[in-house]
């Protein structure tokens, strides 16, 4: 747990930046409690419960990106802690440090492991309740267990739905262990009131799908990763020697891995859904798997070198360190997500003249002023009609594209914020596509200044429009 609040706290600030991903966690969690719920009826229901756990902690602590991405990372070594007893207890102390320790170490956990949205708790949550499962399994235990899994179970769903998948984990691994009937009925129990409180959730989500309308189809090489991470989680399982009826790390940790994969999958031929993070708690399989190779290969050299065994998992973590750097240095960089709301916003401060006009394209761009509001002071939001807290909504309501152009014509500077070139979409709303082409056609560029995925363009007027 130590190790990975390490890794976490390791370039937390990732040099000030906060993209867009976060900016949107940002800008809610300034809301109050009533604008919040509001805003849930609109859009983003699925993180509402997360949405107001930041709430309560920008509140407490202040908005600030320490207050926005600790708890990712104190999540993380939560979890981490949870593999390594889960190790520990399955198969000795070495096969738990070594999971415990790879899991903060894969590149898919550190790049969430410091992102301010809800995917590390989900991963926490993960570890808990299969830690919970591992207990029942092994000591038949009391009533009050079952109900913390529930109950953990339950917060994860809340925190994100898909993450029931991890019950099919779990029965496929009382299936693997021929479990008892009081197991069955303990778990189905917990598990079955944990969904029942879930599904409104689920249900009143589905009414808001286009939000994931982006997530493209599922193709082949969408593939390759996850055929890569079930072939070293099938190595480790062999190494495990499973057996059936037993319990083991093989019976843990591949269902966890293999099952929310296949299910996101399963799921994205209906809808297209498949997006690592959404499933990043599978990982936590994979790590203790690992653990039991680095295990395997102790025990064999153990017999033979009882010293040099114990200087096996150091060595196989330094090299893991060095081999990954480049990339843990990357996704502590800005340059590891697609923009940065905070940097452009610098920008607008210092091209800004009081009076002047400022557009977003797309309207979504808006979440560099939500997020940094004092940057915009003196700038009149003139496609804007009504605020995002007072609409419900991420990006507040704008005017009809006949107004916004009308209001356009009568200004004389009007700075543009917008994606760069590289990662920008093609222009597809009405209203964005009046705003440049209106832009184009009466306006002239005299300054622009690209950061970090954004761009912030001022326009002059060419002449008076009659």
């Amino acid at each position: 747990m130590l190790w990975t609040f390490v890794l976490g706290l390791w370039g937390l600030s990732r040099q000030d930046s906060v993209w867009r991903d976060e900016a949107a966690t940002w800008q809610v969690a300034e809301r109050s409690t009533a604008e919040i719920c509001r805003m849930l009826g609109n859009v983003d229901v699925v993180h509402g419960s997360y949405y107001l756990l930041m709430h309560a902690l920008f509140e407490c602590f202040g908005p600030s990106i320490t207050t926005l991405r600790l708890p990712s990372v104190l999540a993380t070594g939560i979890a981490a802690a949870c593999v390594a007893v889960i190790g520990h207890r399955l198969a000795g102390v070495w096969v738990g440090l070594a999971g415990g320790m790879t899991l903060g170490l894969l590149p898919a956990v550190q790049f969430y492991l410091q992102e301010g949205r809800s995917y590390a708790l989900v991963a926490a949550g993960c570890g808990i309740s299969t830690l919970l499962l591992v207990n029942s399994l092994q000591r038949r235990v009391r009533t009050l267990y079952w109900a913390a899994y529930g109950s953990t179970i339950l917060l994860m769903g809340l925190l994100n739905w898909l993450s029931l998948m991890i019950l099919a984990a779990h029965l496929t691994t009382l299936l693997w262990t021929r479990a008892g009937s009081e197991i069955w009925t303990r778990w189905t129990t917990a598990s079955a009131a944990a969904t029942a409180c879930v599904l409104p959730l689920i249900l009143f989500s589905r009414g808001q799908s286009a939000q994931v309308s982006w997530i493209p189809p599922l193709s082949w090489h969408m593939m390759i990763g996850p055929a890569i991470l079930m072939a070293i989680g099938g190595l480790g399982a062999l190494l495990d020697r499973p057996r059936a009826g037993q319990l083991s790390v093989a019976a843990i940790g591949l269902p966890l891995l293999a099952v929310p994969h296949i299910g996101l999958v399963a799921l994205s031929m209906v809808q297209p859904l498949f997006l690592d993070r959404y499933i990043l708690y599978s990982l936590l399989g994979l790590a203790l798997l690992i653990g039991s190779v680095v295990g395997a290969a102790i025990e064999a050299i153990r017999p033979r070198h009882p010293t040099a065994s114990k200087w096996i998992l150091p060595a196989v973590v330094t090299a893991a360190m060095v081999a990954l750097l480049p990339q843990s240095l990357t996704k502590r960089s800005p340059a590891s997500r697609v923009d940065d709301v905070l940097a452009i916003a610098s920008d607008v401060r210092r091209l800004k003249e009081t009076g002047s006009a400022v557009l977003f394209v797309p309207s979504a761009r808006r979440d560099t002023k939500s997020v940094s509001p004092s940057a915009f002071a003196g700038l009149r939001d003139i496609a804007l009609e009504v605020s995002p807290e007072k609409s419900g909504t991420l990006k507040g309501r704008e005017a009809s594209p006949g107004h916004i152009r009308a209001v356009m014509l009568t200004q004389r500077r009007i700075l543009l914020v917008t994606d760069m070139a590289q990662v920008a979409r093609p222009v597809t709303a009405e209203r964005d596509k009046t705003k440049t082409a209106v832009l184009k056609k009466y306006f002239t560029p005299v300054a622009e200044e690209q950061v970090r995925g954004r761009r912030v363009t001022v326009y002059e007027r060419l002449a008076p429009v009659h």
